[in-house]
Protein backbone atom coordinates (compact mmCIF):
# COMPACT_ATOMS: atom_id res chain seq x y z
CA UNK A 1 0.00 0.00 0.00
CA UNK A 2 0.96 3.45 -0.89
CA UNK A 3 1.36 5.93 1.87
CA UNK A 4 -0.22 9.53 1.25
CA UNK A 5 2.34 12.42 1.78
CA UNK A 6 0.93 15.26 3.13
CA UNK A 7 -0.62 15.91 6.31
CA UNK A 8 -3.49 14.85 7.39
CA UNK A 9 -6.26 15.20 10.58
CA UNK A 10 -6.05 13.44 13.26
CA UNK A 11 -7.45 10.36 13.26
CA UNK A 12 -6.44 9.65 9.68
CA UNK A 13 -9.50 11.59 8.24
CA UNK A 14 -8.78 14.18 5.06
CA UNK A 15 -7.98 17.64 6.06
CA UNK A 16 -10.65 20.36 4.66
CA UNK A 17 -10.08 22.31 1.49
CA UNK A 18 -7.84 25.29 2.67
CA UNK A 19 -10.06 28.00 1.39
CA UNK A 20 -12.84 26.38 3.73
CA UNK A 21 -10.48 25.56 6.77
CA UNK A 22 -11.86 27.54 9.71
CA UNK A 23 -8.19 28.54 10.83
CA UNK A 24 -7.56 30.37 7.78
CA UNK A 25 -10.68 32.29 7.33
CA UNK A 26 -9.79 35.35 9.14
CA UNK A 27 -6.57 35.79 7.25
CA UNK A 28 -8.19 34.88 3.83
CA UNK A 29 -10.64 37.38 4.41
CA UNK A 30 -8.09 40.36 5.45
CA UNK A 31 -5.45 39.42 2.60
CA UNK A 32 -8.73 39.78 -0.35
CA UNK A 33 -9.68 42.92 1.53
CA UNK A 34 -6.16 43.85 1.24
CA UNK A 35 -5.70 42.47 -2.56
CA UNK A 36 -9.32 44.29 -3.40
CA UNK A 37 -8.27 47.75 -2.26
CA UNK A 38 -4.61 47.36 -3.93
CA UNK A 39 -6.71 45.96 -7.09
CA UNK A 40 -9.05 49.26 -6.63
CA UNK A 41 -5.94 51.94 -6.01
CA UNK A 42 -4.42 50.54 -8.83
CA UNK A 43 -7.52 50.44 -11.40
CA UNK A 44 -8.19 53.93 -10.07
CA UNK A 45 -4.97 55.75 -10.45
CA UNK A 46 -3.93 54.03 -13.55
CA UNK A 47 -6.03 51.46 -15.71
CA UNK A 48 -9.23 53.79 -15.46
CA UNK A 49 -7.90 57.09 -16.14
CA UNK A 50 -5.74 55.72 -19.03
CA UNK A 51 -9.34 54.05 -20.80
CA UNK A 52 -10.95 57.58 -19.94
CA UNK A 53 -8.51 59.59 -21.65
CA UNK A 54 -8.74 57.33 -24.69
CA UNK A 55 -12.43 57.62 -25.08
CA UNK A 56 -11.83 61.85 -24.16
CA UNK A 57 -9.53 61.51 -27.44
CA UNK A 58 -12.13 59.34 -29.28
CA UNK A 59 -14.67 61.98 -28.46
CA UNK A 60 -13.08 64.49 -29.35
CA UNK A 61 -11.69 63.00 -32.87
CA UNK A 62 -15.49 61.96 -33.68
CA UNK A 63 -16.85 65.15 -32.79
CA UNK A 64 -13.82 66.70 -35.20
CA UNK A 65 -14.81 64.07 -38.05
CA UNK A 66 -17.91 65.21 -38.00
CA UNK A 67 -17.31 68.80 -37.86
CA UNK A 68 -15.28 68.26 -40.75
CA UNK A 69 -17.64 66.04 -42.48
CA UNK A 70 -20.16 69.18 -42.28
CA UNK A 71 -17.63 71.89 -43.67
CA UNK A 72 -17.57 69.23 -46.62
CA UNK A 73 -21.10 69.33 -47.16
CA UNK A 74 -21.45 72.57 -46.80
CA UNK A 75 -18.69 72.95 -49.31
CA UNK A 76 -19.92 70.27 -51.82
CA UNK A 77 -23.66 71.98 -51.35
CA UNK A 78 -22.09 75.56 -52.14
CA UNK A 79 -20.69 73.89 -54.93
CA UNK A 80 -23.50 72.23 -56.50
CA UNK A 81 -25.59 75.50 -56.10
CA UNK A 82 -22.55 77.42 -58.36
CA UNK A 83 -22.78 74.61 -60.96
CA UNK A 84 -26.70 74.53 -61.30
CA UNK A 85 -26.31 78.25 -61.41
CA UNK A 86 -23.98 78.28 -63.78
CA UNK A 87 -25.39 75.50 -65.88
CA UNK A 88 -28.47 77.64 -65.63
CA UNK A 89 -26.41 80.72 -66.98
CA UNK A 90 -25.13 78.92 -69.83
CA UNK A 91 -28.61 77.38 -71.02
CA UNK A 92 -30.01 80.99 -71.25
CA UNK A 93 -26.89 82.28 -73.06
CA UNK A 94 -27.42 79.37 -75.34
CA UNK A 95 -31.07 79.91 -75.67
CA UNK A 96 -29.92 83.17 -76.34
CA UNK A 97 -27.70 82.73 -78.86
CA UNK A 98 -30.07 80.51 -80.86
CA UNK A 99 -32.85 82.57 -80.66
CA UNK A 100 -30.49 85.70 -82.05
CA UNK A 101 -28.99 83.49 -84.77
CA UNK A 102 -32.29 82.24 -85.98
CA UNK A 103 -33.43 85.82 -86.34
CA UNK A 104 -30.11 86.67 -88.12
CA UNK A 105 -30.89 83.68 -90.17
CA UNK A 106 -34.94 84.75 -90.62
CA UNK A 107 -33.52 88.32 -91.19
CA UNK A 108 -30.99 87.38 -94.26
CA UNK A 109 -33.71 84.42 -95.59
CA UNK A 110 -36.44 87.24 -96.00
CA UNK A 111 -33.73 89.28 -97.62
CA UNK A 112 -32.66 86.74 -100.10
CA UNK A 113 -36.21 85.86 -100.72
CA UNK A 114 -37.08 89.53 -101.66
CA UNK A 115 -33.94 90.23 -103.91
CA UNK A 116 -35.22 87.10 -105.64
CA UNK A 117 -38.51 87.99 -105.75
CA UNK A 118 -37.21 91.42 -107.32
CA UNK A 119 -35.36 89.39 -109.70
CA UNK A 120 -37.71 86.62 -110.64
CA UNK A 121 -40.11 90.27 -110.77
CA UNK A 122 -37.42 91.75 -113.54
CA UNK A 123 -36.89 88.71 -115.26
CA UNK A 124 -41.15 87.64 -115.07
CA UNK A 125 -41.17 91.51 -116.98
CA UNK A 126 -38.73 90.85 -119.81
CA UNK A 127 -40.52 87.49 -120.30
CA UNK A 128 -43.99 89.27 -120.72
CA UNK A 129 -41.98 91.56 -123.00
CA UNK A 130 -41.10 89.23 -125.44
CA UNK A 131 -44.20 87.50 -125.23
CA UNK A 132 -46.27 90.68 -126.32
CA UNK A 133 -43.11 91.09 -129.02
CA UNK A 134 -43.26 87.41 -130.25
CA UNK A 135 -47.16 87.75 -130.50
CA UNK A 136 -47.35 90.71 -132.39
CA UNK A 137 -44.99 89.07 -134.51
CA UNK A 138 -47.04 86.27 -134.94
CA UNK A 139 -50.14 88.38 -135.48
CA UNK A 140 -48.34 90.74 -138.16
CA UNK A 141 -47.37 87.15 -139.89
CA UNK A 142 -51.09 85.72 -139.28
CA UNK A 143 -52.16 88.74 -141.18
CA UNK A 144 -50.06 88.37 -144.24
CA UNK A 145 -50.81 84.45 -144.21
CA UNK A 146 -54.34 85.01 -143.88
CA UNK A 147 -54.25 87.25 -147.03
CA UNK A 148 -52.15 85.03 -148.73
CA UNK A 149 -54.80 82.03 -147.70
CA UNK A 150 -57.75 84.00 -148.59
CA UNK A 151 -56.11 84.99 -151.85
CA UNK A 152 -55.72 81.34 -152.79
CA UNK A 153 -59.48 80.57 -151.87
CA UNK A 154 -60.49 82.89 -154.07
CA UNK A 155 -58.11 82.00 -156.52
CA UNK A 156 -58.74 78.42 -156.32
CA UNK A 157 -62.80 78.91 -156.18
CA UNK A 158 -63.05 81.50 -159.10
CA UNK A 159 -59.88 80.78 -161.25
CA UNK A 160 -58.93 84.44 -161.29
CA UNK A 161 -56.97 85.88 -158.71
CA UNK A 162 -58.36 89.04 -156.64
CA UNK A 163 -56.82 92.35 -156.52
CA UNK A 164 -54.52 92.45 -153.16
CA UNK A 165 -55.61 95.86 -151.66
CA UNK A 166 -59.44 94.00 -151.75
CA UNK A 167 -57.95 91.11 -149.76
CA UNK A 168 -56.60 93.01 -147.53
CA UNK A 169 -59.32 95.14 -146.57
CA UNK A 170 -61.70 92.07 -146.52
CA UNK A 171 -59.16 90.50 -143.73
CA UNK A 172 -58.48 93.34 -141.92
CA UNK A 173 -62.48 93.89 -141.42
CA UNK A 174 -62.70 90.09 -140.33
CA UNK A 175 -59.72 90.30 -137.65
CA UNK A 176 -61.09 93.22 -135.68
Amino acid sequence: MATQTGTQAPGGAKPPFPPFDKQTFGSQLIWLAIAFVALYVLLARVALPRVASIFAARKQKLESDLASAAKAKTASEAAIASYEKALAEARAKAQATAAAAKQQFAAEADEKKKKLDANLAVKLAEAEKQIDATRKAAMGNVRSIAVDTASAIVERLTGTAPAKPAVEKAVDAALH
